[in-house]
């Protein structure tokens, strides 16, 4: 199977927030590993984990969504700054039932963002709060000037403000944050993003809407024909469900059948469609695409594993979820011109994570690895391409730098496939190739065994007057760097 690279044409920028991760109050998601506290046996700068930041960091987290999710809903900011000793200790009514010290706030928040280098993406709370609780929490964070919010920041401890780069208004309001129908949440949001207050003229916050489950086109031209004209983003939540249905029999997360492979990979793809048909609905009342399509919760989503807290979502990640990683992530390549940012479900613990937690020990995922693969692609130029290509076989390419990035995936449980890629320019060096792959469909790495699963060199290119031929083993992400 050959492929024309068309790196002569000129393509989208690739937004390096399409990398962008999520962090809840949920399970373990936050506490034990993200932010264990200054008292920690665990070595931590001001509290935050070293371990998993430097690993974070060598992917380089773009931007980091909180505090949810649903939790964002039930979420008062005030109850999350002053003196750790008497913060209000709350219930997290919706996962698990389990007391939140609120010794994770909003100082804690960017305080790990200072040390992962990511910037801010949080979401406010309008199930529950107020239009004045939400102006004052983006008053305390980004004022500089002297205000009542400013010198409640300064009293503790933050003399200069903080940099707000993109706020959600809503999440999920179609569901858990607030059952709306799409109408209501418009009104709601128009009224919101009207007291959103813009300290910072030069650098204005980036207003996303809170937008569709799935397939729910409706809500999609509902909001977009009411309040379009005031949004920058309009999110999209979409999970990968082996057995496409909600409910808590998702499927196991290691001992599955080859059916549900097959249905994951399926499911996986079906990310294409959506963004395209919801595309479709922006680019009639936003025909000059001033409006990004923001996929802040996606991945696989699986029964929780056996023995933990069902409301933890802790599962484990096999060379199935890089597939996933690779595959959504090519999409999302694909659609560059619209989508700008997305946040994978999520970062440390819960669902499709990158690292997962044990104590004081941690282990980077297949997951984890796709990301540090496809790290070439962050702000570079997409490349399409023409030609056939195999059956379970998808692939992206990229260019910046004078350099030409491809990263395919063979999602084949069994076959290897041959590839070949030819482009204009003539590229006769292979600087870098790597490829993540597995002998089982269920391989994945444990706290005794964490390097099961990992990247390696990948021996099967070769590439021949500016023919580039790949031999792609099964259940395999290879990238490429050509200059």
């Amino acid at each position: 199977m050959s492929i024309e690279l068309l790196n002569q044409k000129k393509g989208p920028e690739i937004s390096k927030y399409i990398y962008g991760q999520f962090s809840e109050h949920l399970g373990h998601g936050i506490y034990g590993s993200l932010y264990v506290g200054n008292n920690s046996d665990i070595p931590n700068v001001n509290g935050m984990r070293s371990d998993v930041v430097d690993a974070l960091k060598q992917i380089h987290v773009p931007v980091l969504r909180w505090p949810g999710g649903l939790f964002a809903d039930t979420y008062h900011w005030q109850d999350g700054i002053g003196p750790k000793d008497t913060r209000k200790k709350i219930v997290n009514t919706n996962w698990g039932d389990v007391t939140e010290d609120n010794s994770f706030g909003t100082h804690e928040y960017f305080e790990l963002l200072r040390q992962l280098g990511a910037d801010a993406y949080i979401n406010a709370n309008i199930g529950s709060g107020t239009v004045q609780e939400m102006a004052e929490w983006v008053e305390y964070m980004t004022m500089a000037g002297e205000s009542p919010m400013s010198k409640l920041r300064q009293k503790n401890g933050r003399q200069d403000p903080w940099k707000l780069k993109f706020f959600g208004i809503g999440n999920e309001s179609w569901g858990g944050g607030g059952n709306m129908r799409p109408e209501y949440y418009s009104d709601v949001y128009r009224q919101y993003q009207t007291f959103l207050p813009q300290y910072d003229k030069d650098h204005p916050i980036y207003k996303v809407a809170c937008g569709p489950n799935e397939a729910d086109y409706n809500w999609t031209d509902t909001v977009m024909k009411l309040a379009g004209q005031y949004l920058d983003g309009i999110s999209l939540h979409y999970y990968t469900l082996p057995t496409g249905k909600w409910g808590w029999d998702k499927g196991d997360a290691t001992d599955f059948p080859e059916d549900q492979w097959q249905s994951t990979m399926v499911r996986a793809e079906h990310m294409d469609e959506l963004i395209t048909k919801h595309s479709t609905i922006m680019d009639h009342y936003d025909p000059d695409h001033k409006v990004d399509l923001i996929i802040d919760e996606w991945g696989t989503w699986y029964d929780v594993t056996e023995g933990t807290n069902p409301g933890f979502l802790q599962q484990q990640n096999t060379i199935r979820d890089a597939m996933v990683a690779a595959i959504t992530l090519n999409i999302f390549h694909k659609h560059a011109d619209r989508v700008h940012m997305a946040n994978i479900a999520q970062m440390v613990n819960v669902l499709q994570a990158m690292i997962l937690t044990k104590g004081d020990k941690m282990i980077k995922t297949p997951t984890y690895y796709v990301f540090d693969m496809y790290q070439k692609h962050m702000n570079a130029e997409l490349v399409e391409g023409v030609g056939d290509v195999p059956e379970n076989v998808t692939y992206t390419a990229s260019q910046k730098n004078g350099q030409l990035t491809i990263s395919i995936t063979n999602y084949d449980l069994t076959d290897e496939k041959t590839v070949d890629f030819t482009a204009a320019n003539a590229y006769n060096q292979i600087e870098s190739a790597t490829i993540l792959t597995a002998e089982e469909m269920d391989a994945h790495n444990t706290f005794e065994n964490p390097d099961v699963v990992k990247e390696a060199k990948f021996e099967g290119a070769t590439l021949v007057d500016g023919k580039l031929l790949l031999e792609l083993p099964a259940k395999s992400v290879v990238t490429i760097t050509l200059k």
